[in-house]
């Protein structure tokens, strides 16, 4: 447990004693933090990024003996899977979790995917959100898949098709849903995996099933709803909305643009000077484009809308915390996967990269 005195000290002390100590430590010390980390925590950020990108660059910082990864537990475990032997990856407080990850378990997917084997046979093939627990990416690794981001989750919903003729998709529904849509499979041809009831949730002939979904969601991106959009247009018509694919089908068919996470920092970047814009993601990242784009008219979709509780669990005592530990020889909420598993994981991940990139080489050529 992260004592006292690091609650009690003012907000100026620990600054100071965070800048001085990433100074001391150098490069023996690399910082990834992801866009829904607080202000007071991304102000000391080395890079800033989703959760893959993150690993990825924490990876190739071969220089530094320490990653304390400041987002969710979810993704020290993918900057562990990653990293090189000598790395130590540390989350500063162990309750930053991720509901959707925590919504499939191993356990339950498993004996899933053995019911509906007996459903519809070999001919399906598991992919996962990278927002997911290393065990799941390594289950989807040992049976052939591999993970998405939701930036290519089309291009690799796409390459599952030409796998097998069905998908199983995990652990986020509407993610799933949203990309199987747009890449023109009907809403009747998807089904809803219950892992609690441990039931497929589908109303006709199974042979139509083409995507099965995980019955997970966003806790954040749930909190967009169709009335938020109504009630926009009834305020200001001019106003245009974009969303995360993680919000419902519903609420991205209404918006006029959806995307990822840096899909959406990309399209404010580049937003015509005056423009208006209601944003349906995290909230700490809508305030920072706020800050970042005063020229701009931005808000959230939702007006009542709250940052990421768990993500927002990593904040500066306990980051100061971490690091002083570490300097003292310390090492606290140190993330380690297990070898096996962090094998197939990898497996998972590696399919992802080498096909994204095959495909990005395919389009400049």
């Amino acid at each position: 447990m992260m004592p006292a005195e690091y609650k009690e000290a003012s907000h100026f002390e620990l600054i100071t004693r965070v800048t001085a100590i990433k100074k001391r430590m150098g490069d023996r010390l690399f910082i990834p933090g992801h866009h829904y980390q607080k202000d007071e925590v991304i102000q000391f950020a080395d890079a800033t990024g989703d959760s893959l990108q993150l690993a990825q660059v924490a990876a190739k910082q071969y220089q530094a003996e320490f990653i304390v990864f400041c987002g969710v537990h979810f993704m020290a475990e993918t900057a562990d899977i990653l990293a090189t032997p000598h790395q130590k990856v540390i989350l500063p407080d162990m309750r930053a979790g991720c509901s959707m990850a925590d919504m499939a378990n191993i356990n339950q997917t498993e004996r899933g995917w053995e019911k509906l084997k007996q459903l519809f046979g070999d001919t399906i093939l598991p992919v996962t959100y990278v927002n997911s627990t290393a065990a799941i990416k390594a289950f989807v690794g040992r049976n052939g898949g591999a993970t998405v981001t939701s930036s290519n989750a089309s291009k690799m919903v796409e390459w599952a098709f030409e796998q097998k003729d069905r998908l199983f998709f995990l652990p986020d529904q509407h993610l799933g849903r949203n990309t199987a849509f747009d890449l023109g499979i009907p809403l009747t041809q998807m089904a809803v995996w219950d892992p609690i009831r441990e039931k497929l949730e589908y109303e006709g002939d199974l042979d139509q099933v083409k995507v099965i979904l995980w019955k997970g969601h966003c806790s954040v991106h749930m909190n967009f709803r169709v009335d938020h959009i109504e009630q926009i247009r009834r305020e200001d018509p001019s106003i245009s909305i974009i969303v995360h694919p993680e919000c419902t089908r519903e609420v991205v068919g209404l918006a006029d643009d959806a995307g990822s996470t840096k899909y959406i920092i990309d399209t404010i970047a580049q937003a015509e000077k005056g423009s208006k814009w209601a944003i349906g993601t995290e909230m700490n990242l809508v305030n920072r484009l706020k800050n970042d784009y005063p020229d701009l008219h931005i808000r959230s979709l939702n007006p009542t809308m709250c940052p990421c509780l768990t993500m927002n669990r990593i904040d500066l005592p306990h980051l100061a915390w971490i690091l002083e530990s570490l300097e003292r020889n310390e090492i606290h909420n140190q993330i380690t996967v297990d070898k096996d598993i962090a094998y197939d994981a990898k497996r998972a991940l590696d399919k992802m990269l080498s096909l994204s990139s095959k495909k990005q080489e395919s389009v400049r050529l």
